[in-house]
């Protein structure tokens, strides 16, 4: 059965007044349309100020009954993975690469958690006290979120899909990975796919797919949607903005 209404929020990125913000934009829609569930489509770490806490706000309010949905992505992967073993390569990333390399902001995140300098000291001091510092709660909650989640039309996934392939067969390593192929794809997908991870400059949608990765990252807002039957909607201040596909 199609939810009456089912709302979304981009990639986060460590950005908990953001987050803050996109909830108390729902708040008000569900104050005027009425309950619904709320979907994050993940990268809840790294690069931003406070990765720790945006964490600790979701998983507090799962663990208390809040009916929000947290999806597993590339860059909370790379947390966990880096928690269990500093060396650990995922199959994702560049070889050249790390999630503590500035690029990918994992030094930002360990800071949140009070583990100074984490991209310029030997690898194996940093992992020992990230240990000590990381709750496991935190960690066993990254580590156990599903990959993707289907609400009536629409699926939501971190990166995309691989056309062709149902959702259930879909590999991990696509859901929270995937450009190529994807982002390309100009024909239907089983369903309307709500999705983030490949920055743009505001929430977009194609006909196919939505990205609402708004680059909070990079200095941009963050984006909370809301999906009515087929219709998407931007949430403001100002109430429900149209999201439409260009030229509709």
């Amino acid at each position: 059965m199609q939810p009456r209404h089912t709302y979304a929020i981009g990639d986060i990125h460590g950005h908990l007044t953001l987050l803050h913000g996109a909830h108390d934009l729902i708040a008000r829609d569900m104050a005027r349309h009425g309950a619904g569930q709320v979907v994050h489509v993940g990268d809840l770490v790294d690069r931003g100020p406070d990765s720790a806490g945006v964490v600790e706000y979701l998983r507090a309010g799962i663990a208390k009954g809040q009916d929000w949905v947290v999806l597993k992505s590339n860059h909370d992967r790379l947390f966990t993975m880096f928690m269990s073993d500093p060396m650990a390569s995922d199959p994702g990333l560049r070889a050249d690469y790390s999630w503590l390399h500035p690029k990918l902001g994992g030094g930002e995140t360990l800071a949140s958690y009070g583990v100074p300098n984490a991209s310029d000291r030997p690898i194996f001091k940093v992992h020992a006290e990230a240990l000590g510092a990381v709750p496991q709660a935190h960690i066993d909650f990254l580590a156990t979120r599903p990959a993707w989640h289907r609400a009536g039309g629409v699926i939501f996934v971190h990166a995309g899909v691989r056309p062709g392939i149902a959702i259930e067969d879909q590999a991990e390593d696509d859901l929270v990975w995937i450009r190529k192929g994807f982002l390309d794809h100009d024909g239907p997908f089983e369903a309307l796919i709500v999705h983030g991870h490949t920055a743009v400059d505001a929430a977009t949608h194609y006909g196919n797919r939505v990205n609402i990765d708004s680059s909070a990252a990079y200095g941009g807002p963050l984006s909370a949607i809301v999906i009515e039957g087929e219709d998407v909607f931007r949430l403001t201040a100002e109430g429900r903005v149209p999201l439409r596909p260009a030229g509709r």
